[in-house]
């Protein structure tokens, strides 16, 4: 063991060297597998239990080279030389209206935001409902509406779509379905391949602001506070970004599984470490304190308006400026950085100056937010 990984991995007072290298060496030999005989509801919240059913059933059945990335989007080379990314989402959040935004609102943004961290511009979307019998078409009119001023605010359009209907009971009212499509700019390379030890990881605001305002507005734990969801356009960030940080690495909207889970699996595809600096985490104090009433992690609660970039170290500063340029990138920080050991893991730097092992979500603590 190098001496740099000895001073990552110091626990201080809580626990011996030893002791950290052996959860790691443990942590590696983890790998999801499925063993569920049944689907429930920990498949769907981004986490361990999602990649083991992602693993096992369908990249198992779909195998091909465009899907193995695993990545928000696919990206398709046309023959004209352009390349063109695809990407699908489907949307349950339950209630569908919540402070900050709508289930219409989070299906625009968050398929544009899928498109955006691939590198590409979006621009299409097609969309897809089922309906309840029984959904009032006064809420319906409502979600469209959402859904195109949201496409107008993004600059995307609502090309093409489908409507079914079920009967009473055989759903929730409505389920959104959307396919976007946008096109990456010539010369604009991301994937975690190219992540180096050295590398800076940005974060473009605060965590946890969307999962917390869906639950509490849920109105079942009876806890009161002002928290909004941050859904939004990621776009123009990402184009902020990215001019000021031409060697941008590679970057991923920390929705399901939240920061935690993107950075797990950022180490596993890069094959490197990620170090969190905790004391730099930017997280509002109303969505620390439901997290801490909830006995919830706050780097596993979903954003829906927030991306983590891991950029060049000469780059690290002028990325952070440009990004709190806008008023979306305002809480905009520098958060961690890449190294070589322990690889394929994400480490936490305490306030305390010891270190915690980040692994990826388990369970579903907060169920249909998205």
């Amino acid at each position: 063991m190098s001496k740099s990984t000895s001073e990552y991995l110091s626990s201080g007072p809580h626990f011996a060297e030893h002791d950290v290298i052996e959860r790691i060496e443990s942590f590696r030999r983890r790998r999801p597998r499925l063993l569920d005989e049944h689907v429930t509801l920990a498949h769907g919240a981004g986490g361990k239990a999602s990649a083991a059913l992602v693993d096992a059933v369908f990249v198992e059945a779909f195998r091909n080279p465009l899907l193995e990335p695993l990545g928000d989007g696919a990206v398709l080379s046309l023959p004209s030389g352009e390349r063109l990314v695809l990407s699908t989402d489907s949307f349950v959040v339950q209630p569908r209206r919540f402070p900050g935004g709508s289930i219409g609102e989070l299906a625009v943004h968050g398929t544009a935001n899928d498109l955006a961290v691939t590198g590409a511009v979006p621009q299409w979307i097609s969309a897809a409902f089922v309906l309840e019998e029984g959904f009032p078409i006064a809420e319906l009119k409502e979600i469209v509406a959402d859904m195109a001023a949201a496409a107008a605010q993004t600059g995307v359009q609502i090309v093409a779509g489908d409507t079914k209907v079920v009967p009473n009971g055989a759903a929730d009212g409505v389920f959104i379905t959307t396919t976007g499509a946008g096109v990456i700019p010539e010369g604009r390379w991301l994937s975690a391949e190219s992540v180096r030890p050295g590398d800076k990881v940005l974060l473009s605001g605060s965590m946890g602001d969307h999962g917390m305002a869906v639950m509490l507005a849920r109105g079942d734990l009876a806890i009161e506070a002002d928290i909004r969801s941050d859904a939004a356009s990621v776009s123009p960030l990402v184009e902020l970004l990215l001019a000021a940080a031409p060697a941008t690495r590679w970057l991923r909207d920390p929705t399901r599984g939240g920061v935690g889970t993107v950075c797990n699996e950022l180490a596993q595809a890069c094959g490197l470490a990620v170090v969190l600096d905790e004391e730099r985490l930017p997280v509002h104090p109303m969505v620390s304190g439901a997290c801490e009433l909830l006995g919830i992690d706050p780097l596993y609660v979903a954003n829906e308006g927030k991306f983590v970039a891991v950029v060049a170290p000469e780059e690290a500063e002028a990325a952070v400026v440009a990004l709190r340029s806008h008023p979306l990138g305002a809480e905009a920080a520098e958060i961690g950085q890449i190294v070589a050991e322990p690889a394929q893991t994400v480490v936490v730097r305490t306030g305390f100056g010891g270190t915690r092992i980040v692994d990826m979500l388990v369970g579903d603590p907060l169920p249909r937010i998205c």
